[in-house]
């Protein structure tokens, strides 16, 4: 189950509308319906946090490996980063459809992968030219 479909399960167990949710972890409502429907996942860990302490979950039922890369991507290179994150997971995944990987080597796998993006665009920050301030 993806962090979308977790939070909002959590959420109407809780006896929350969306904008209460909001409002108890001080987003708002388009943040909410953007986390639910898979289009946005938060940018920093302490948002799962406060979402977690706010519906009564632990914080790891809502994050997953997938989820903190993700966020890490989100928070380290932005929106762009997330894309790039998100289009990789799903690239991925797609390399096992009707293979025969063991769930632990798809893991392994897939773990791989997301370090070495991670490491990828510290490297290439290395050589991106410098902005130059207009003199």
């Amino acid at each position: 189950m993806k962090f979308g479909e977790k939070l909002r399960q959590a959420r109407l167990k809780a006896k929350y509308t969306q904008e209460q949710l909001a409002n108890v972890v001080q987003v708002t409502k388009r943040t909410i319906i953007n986390y639910e429907t898979g289009k946005r996942y938060p940018r920093d860990r302490g948002m799962y946090a406060r979402l977690a302490e706010a519906l009564g979950v632990d914080v790891n039922y809502l994050l997953t490996e997938d989820e903190e890369f993700i966020t890490e991507a989100a928070s380290k290179y932005g929106s762009k980063g997330e894309a790039e994150a998100r289009e990789l997971l799903e690239r991925s995944a797609a390399l096992f459809a009707g293979g025969e990987l063991s769930d632990e080597d798809k893991l392994a796998f897939l773990l791989e992968i997301q370090q070495l993006y991670l490491e990828s665009k510290e490297i290439a920050k290395k050589f991106a030219p410098k902005k130059r301030s207009s003199d």
